[in-house]
């Protein structure tokens, strides 16, 4: 029982770390509870899934599906505070303006957005708005409780093999080592919902898996970019990977949905 009270503890000590959720006072709080809290990462995407995914589909109802995806996302971005948003957007900046691991850094670290985390941030906000527009409802649905977990494991799945770039930092307290049986949890958080979804014919076999392909290409991709650059990852190189997993978990599930524009 006791175990089982902990591991409800360190899932809303995630909750309350990655969005803006009040948590029950009875959770308390402990330094040590945050080092292995990112295990319910993933768990912390159903959540913020289950409200886009209300959002939309309330919206939906009254407004047409442009209108209805708009809404569904600003839902997910205030729920979360643009945590992964700013993050990525730092990372941009960070890697596009800087020619060392130190500027990297030092640019990674300062609040103001430059060009490049603009425009990076706009594309791929864009892009998921773009994509999930061009879903059918009930896939729409389905594809937000597919990408907002399985994206956060693809950042997760960093902070397993890799080491954080920064003596300090707002993400460290988070980003220590993942032992196999944290991430084996937090593959259980992100596999669930999928495989359910899949096993309920919402989604195809197929689609699933190559979205899979896709977020576990991403996190290699990001990861391979963040240790070349600065020899390891930083809380924003965490928000960076969930955003384009995000993005290319829904471009993975519309191919399936969709002929291509020439066809």
């Amino acid at each position: 029982m006791a175990s089982i009270v902990h591991q409800c503890r360190l899932f809303f000590i995630a909750l309350q770390f990655f969005t803006r959720v009040p948590i029950p006072g009875w959770v308390g709080f402990d330094p040590s509870w945050l080092h292995h809290a990112s295990r319910y990462f993933p768990l912390v995407g159903v959540v913020v899934a289950g409200v886009a995914a209300a959002v939309y589909a309330c919206a939906a109802w009254l407004f047409p599906a442009p209108v209805a995806v708009l809404l569904s996302t600003a839902a997910g971005i205030y729920l979360t505070g643009a945590f992964h948003e700013d993050g990525l957007a730092d990372m941009c900046d960070g890697f596009g303006g800087g020619m060392t691991t130190g500027r990297v850094l030092e640019i990674m670290k300062d609040s103001r957005i430059g060009t490049y985390g603009a425009v990076g941030m706009g594309l791929t906000v864009a892009l998921k708005c773009a994509a999930l527009w061009s879903l059918p409802a009930p896939g729409v649905i389905a594809a937000l409780f597919i990408a907002h977990p399985l994206s956060r494991l693809a950042a997760v799945s960093l902070i397993w093999e890799m080491e954080y770039a920064r003596a300090d930092g707002k993400a460290k307290p988070m980003a220590q080592h993942m032992s196999h049986r944290e991430f084996g949890i937090a593959c259980a958080g992100a596999g669930l919902p999928a495989l359910a979804l899949a096993s309920g014919a919402m989604v195809p076999w197929l689609a699933l898996l190559a979205s899979a392909i896709g977020a576990a290409l991403v996190a290699w991709w990001l990861g391979a970019k963040c240790l070349r650059r600065i020899g390891g990852y930083t809380g924003d190189c965490l928000g960076a990977v969930q955003q384009v997993a995000e993005v290319v978990i829904y471009l993975a599930l519309l191919a399936f949905f969709h002929h291509g524009a020439w066809l």
